[in-house]
């Protein structure tokens, strides 16, 4: 038995979005657990996702994008979500992306803990083409909060994620774990599946569709031989359901074909997805309506 002792505690992962907070998590964990897109609001929620080593386990806290240009009832409780999360961990990582600072960015700032351990995760360093800036540009943030440690990483090329984890280690509390080795996530198989269609949404669509939209499952039946499954796309208005079909229904059929396949690749079995259309007028701005679809 070793005689190092057993290290545990929660790790949020924070920033403006678009910087690769949902990658990187991804990647530390060694699975898609948060769903990524180029869009913002992509995540929504707040997901554990766990990491379990031989004298540490690691729950990482992936937020949604603490949320500056517009308001509204999601974007106000989806700030909820980044603002509690940042006042329960044990380790705030801060992600940033190389070179690019903005006013999203400052205004975060205030609410990073002054107390306790802010690790400074640059990301996307491999897309930096002036190397030579690094440092000027690390050397700016740090001046304006008490970062315990400063890690360049790419999430996602996984470059720099040992030396992160690393860091994060050190500053756990010790204790026992808190989930089996084996969990990666402590939401429901049903709430992944979701978040994976939900994705294919906002990569295919995701320019033209405004961020109204979400999914709900409706039906789930799973044997041993495989699953089927009922999902619910839930629009704002009418005239969002041409811009999901797209001509012929192509939209619609490549979605749920790709949904399918990531959705077989997390249960490990053949799954029948069928996929339609709701509108239901206002529902992203009524906190009511969020929290029945379970939005924290």
């Amino acid at each position: 038995m070793s005689s190092t002792p057993f290290r545990c505690g929660f790790i949020a992962v924070v920033g403006r979005p678009n910087v690769g907070k949902s990658t990187l998590a991804n990647a530390l964990i060694g699975s898609k657990i948060s769903i990524v897109s180029r869009k913002a609001q992509t995540t929504r929620h707040r997901i554990h996702g766990i990491l379990t080593r031989e004298n540490e386990q690691f729950v990482f806290v992936d937020t949604p994008g603490f949320q500056t240009r517009h308001g509204g009832a999601m974007n106000r409780m989806m700030n909820r979500v980044v603002t509690q999360a940042l006042s329960e961990v044990d380790v705030v990582l801060h992600v940033v992306e190389a070179g690019k600072w903005t006013a999203g960015d400052e205004q975060l700032l205030p609410l990073l803990p002054k107390q306790g351990h802010t690790i400074l995760v640059v990301n996307k360093v491999d897309l930096l083409k002036d190397k030579n800036s690094m440092f000027p540009f690390v050397s700016k943030i740090i001046a304006k909060h008490p970062y315990s440690a400063v890690v360049p990483v790419s999430a996602a090329r996984e470059i720099q994620l040992d030396n992160l984890l690393g860091e994060i280690a050190s500053r756990l509390p010790e204790g026992e774990p808190m989930f089996d080795a084996e969990s990666l996530t402590d939401r429901p198989v049903r709430f992944i599946a979701a978040e994976l269609l939900r994705e294919k949404i906002f990569r295919l669509v995701g320019d033209e569709l405004p961020y109204g939209c979400t999914v709900v499952i409706e039906q789930w039946e799973e044997v041993e031989e495989g699953a089927r499954i009922a999902a619910c796309i839930l629009i704002e208005r009418e005239s969002h359901r041409p811009i999901l079909l797209g001509a012929g229904g192509a939209h619609m059929k490549r979605i749920a074909t790709e949904a399918r396949q990531d959705i077989q690749a997390l249960l490990e079995k053949p799954v029948h997805l069928e996929v339609y259309i709701k509108v239901r007028k206002g529902w992203s701005d009524r906190e009511a309506s969020l929290r029945e679809l379970g939005y924290e």
